[in-house]
């Protein structure tokens, strides 16, 4: 279906001929509104539009976009409001009272089956939040009394728009883009018979994905994107580098530094990719953002893995020449260093130093942002080419290539971006290692295309150096893993972090606990949110409330405690069963399936892999999960984190925390128990717990079984470990721990 790029109401709607000019004259001038799937309207008789609420002019566009007249269901409230009371009597607005709907009701009904097209917004009122709400009922009654068939639409692009409630504030703000681009997608009609709230989410989460895909900046190449925003901003601080010395680096310095760079590496760096080994900081931006102007591929590496695995990375990845720091060299010798290993300073040195430099410094102040890129010869267009390479933390099994494109990294940011969660003005404090896609995502890409403030600290294990950093730079954002986040219960105090106000956390699932003592101790409620190196990575995330809705005293919930958060936008998901593969619904736990921009486009060299992890465009996540009619996702633990005992899945974390619960232990030290399956020839598997604790098996029985846990869900075998194998990003290393398992069991399990 071609996109219709110049809808024009053209006679065709309610509104008067004098506001129907005036109306399109003001929608030229602050939007582009393309379109897609119109044909899917019925030319003739009754139709039912449903479509998501995110602004005050989302009619506007949809009737740009619709070949037929449309009237819309309004909130009567706003007919109190003088320019609303003339829009709803002149262009042929129902009015609708949710306190009294029947009158509304009956009107909307009566239109339809006079053969008219009807708008309604099934969730109700505007979205605060930027994502679909929950889906009420009362389409399908329209639907369902008039007989009409019911076309799902979906508009893109107007939140963060003047008329939306971006910021939370409506009116008093500027658009980012003018005009700005708007797509509309319509969807394939569905009998009133069939459409119901379910069908209704999941088609417009399908539409929203399409419509996402639109989006012209998604086409564009990632380093021509970062350069042109360093250079609009060149005077401000972009990155505090707090170690080994405290320093700034402006927006200028850093687009400066890594022009210079880039040129060298051009010319002297062979290959595709170039390996990055390098702690968060000022290096770690510097040298990413010049390998991408360069025209390389990035490829940062797990310092923390086994020599085999990085041996295995660069060898797959192909990488020849690897940039790094001395201090980082010296830190890791046994770390398989190609021969063309180079230091960051002496090829900054051998680039020209500050003789290079100082032209492109100049440059970033004096000429205009879009001259820059084309001065460093970037292309215009990167959409579906490799941006960079990432390898999987190798948790449950050998690392993965992930390959993301400019299309992925450039979606996600704008994901993330469309929520208030990252505002402009935050200062985040960067700790994840680059390695990880959040740390690699969002705190160096993000906050270079949205222009954050970022903070760095070498590791997410200095918790005393991430506090202080934290109270030194007043950081308002905290990103970080459960594992990273409870030392700080014992060893930070509630005035150190007095400028937070936000603390994320992903890579697995949070501890209720932990979430308690965070909001008892600090006062802060962290936000839990899901991702994947696959889906680069943010998927899912809980943000914090928006205002209340003082019209109408409405809540809209922007997080939910025990789940993830609400897709991202221009996501869609599915649930299936993950034997047959069937569709469940939404509502019901089975195997997470995702589709978006954001989604990967493969596993390096390994067509197999991908062929498994990605069919028909969905992503097959591996976690068992489910929805609730809100939208918000629970994870309910890694399809690999089950064992199948006696016919019976039983889910190796529930398990895990139900231990840690029972016997009250604290974790701020690290980890204190993992359980993994074992091969068992009476049942299939048996559970093995490893712990860091003197526990025994009978102990460990009594309290479970007085826990409520049925029998085939208690360990089997227990062994004391001096330490949980843990991975750099924080992760239980469930491979490590299953090889140990097994080699302390020896067979010993039937």
């Amino acid at each position: 279906m071609a996109a219709n790029p110049r809808p024009s109401l053209s006679g065709r709607s309610y509104v008067p001929f004098v506001f129907e000019r005036l109306t399109i004259l003001l929608a030229w001038l602050m939007y582009r509104v393309r379109s897609r799937g119109a044909e899917h309207i019925p030319k003739s008789g009754g139709v039912l539009l449903i479509a998501n609420h995110i602004s005050y002019v989302d009619v506007v566009t949809i009737q740009l976009a619709c070949p037929r007249p449309i009237r819309f269901i309004g909130y009567r409230g706003l007919s109190e409001h003088a320019f609303f009371n003339f829009v709803f009597r002149h262009c042929g607005v129902i009015p609708i009272s949710s306190a009294s709907p029947t009158e509304g009701m009956r009107a909307a009904i009566k239109a339809l089956q006079a053969g008219e097209v009807v708008l309604i917004f099934p969730e109700g009122s505007i979205s605060r939040t930027g994502q679909l709400m929950a889906i009420r009922k009362g389409f399908e009654v329209l639907a369902r009394r008039a007989q009409v068939p019911v076309v799902p639409a979906f508009v893109d692009g107007l939140w963060g728009s003047v008329f939306s409630f971006a910021g939370n504030k409506y009116l008093w703000k500027s658009p980012r883009m003018m005009p700005t681009p708007v797509f509309v997608a319509f969807g394939r009609p569905l009998t009133w018979q069939e459409a119901d709230c379910a069908w209704a989410r999941r088609a417009m989460l399908d539409l929203g994905a399409e419509a996402f895909e639109e989006r012209p900046v998604l086409r564009r190449h990632l380093a021509r994107e970062a350069v042109r925003q360093l250079a609009k901003r060149p005077g401000k601080i972009e990155l505090i580098d707090r170690y080994p010395a405290r320093r700034e680096v402006k927006a200028a310095q850093l687009l400066a530094v890594a022009a210079a760079l880039s040129r060298r590496l051009r010319a002297t760096a062979p290959g595709a990719r170039i390996g990055l080994v390098f702690p968060p900081g000022a290096g770690a931006t510097i040298a990413n953002l010049a390998v991408a102007c360069a025209g390389k591929v990035p490829v940062n590496l797990n310092f923390t893995a086994g020599r085999a695995s990085l041996e295995a990375s660069l060898r797959v990845a192909e990488i020849s020449t690897v940039l790094t720091a001395d201090a980082v060299r010296t830190k890791f010798p046994d770390f398989p260093w190609p021969a063309d290993t180079r230091d960051l300073r002496a090829e900054i040195a051998a680039a020209g130093g500050k003789r290079a430099i100082l032209p492109w410094l100049l440059a970033a102040w004096v000429l205009p942002n879009q001259w820059i890129p084309a001065l460093l010869g970037l292309p215009r267009v990167g959409d579906r080419t490799e941006a960079a390479l990432l390898f999987t933390s190798g948790s449950s099994g050998e690392p993965k290539g992930v390959v993301l494109t400019h299309r992925n990294l450039l979606a996600n940011c704008a994901q993330i971006s469309s929520l208030s969660i990252l505002p402009d003005n935050a200062r985040i404090l960067g700790c994840l290692p680059i390695f990880h896609s959040f740390g690699f995502t969002v705190t160096i890409w993000y906050p270079i295309l949205r222009g954050c403030q970022v903070v760095t600290v070498p590791s997410p294990l200095e918790t005393r150096k991430i506090a202080e950093a934290i109270r030194d730079e007043e950081a308002t954002v905290l990103i970080g893993a459960p594992t990273f986040l409870r030392p700080f219960l014992k060893k930070v105090t509630s005035a150190e972090l007095r400028s937070l106000d936000l603390v994320v956390t992903g890579a697995e699932k949070l501890p209720s606990d932990l979430y308690d003592a965070f909001l008892q101790q600090y006062h802060i409620e962290i936000m839990q949110g899901y991702g994947l190196t696959e889906t680069t990575p943010v998927s899912n995330v809980n943000q914090p409330d928006p205002p209340l809705v003082t019209d109408t005293a409405e809540v809209q919930p922007g997080k939910r405690r025990g789940t993830v958060g609400r897709l991202m936008p221009g996501m869609s998901a599915r649930i299936v069963d993950p034997e047959t593969g069937a569709e469940k619904p939404m509502t019901e736990t089975g195997m997470l399936w995702l589709r978006g921009a954001n989604i990967f486009t493969g596993y390096l060299h390994d067509p197999e892999k991908t062929a498994t992890a990605l069919r028909d465009g969905w992503f097959v996540t591996g976690d068992l999960a489910r929805f609730d009619t809100d939208g918000f996702l629970s994870i309910e633990g890694r399809l690999s984190r089950f064992s199948k005992i006696g016919g019976e899945m039983v889910p190796h974390g529930t398990v895990e925390q139900k231990i840690i619960e029972a016997f009250g232990w604290d974790q701020s030290d690290g980890l204190v128990a993992a359980v993994v399956g074992v091969p068992d020839p009476a049942k299939g598997e048996a559970l093995v717990l490893l712990t860091a604790r003197e526990v025994t098996p009978e102990a460990l029985r009594e309290k479970l079984t007085a826990a409520g846990l049925p029998n085939l869900w208690v360990p089997k075998l227990v062994y004391r470990v001096e330490k949980i194998p843990v991975l750099g990003t924080g992760k239980t290393d469930l491979k490590g721990c299953r090889e140990l398992a097994l080699k302390l069991a020896g067979g010993r399990t039937g």
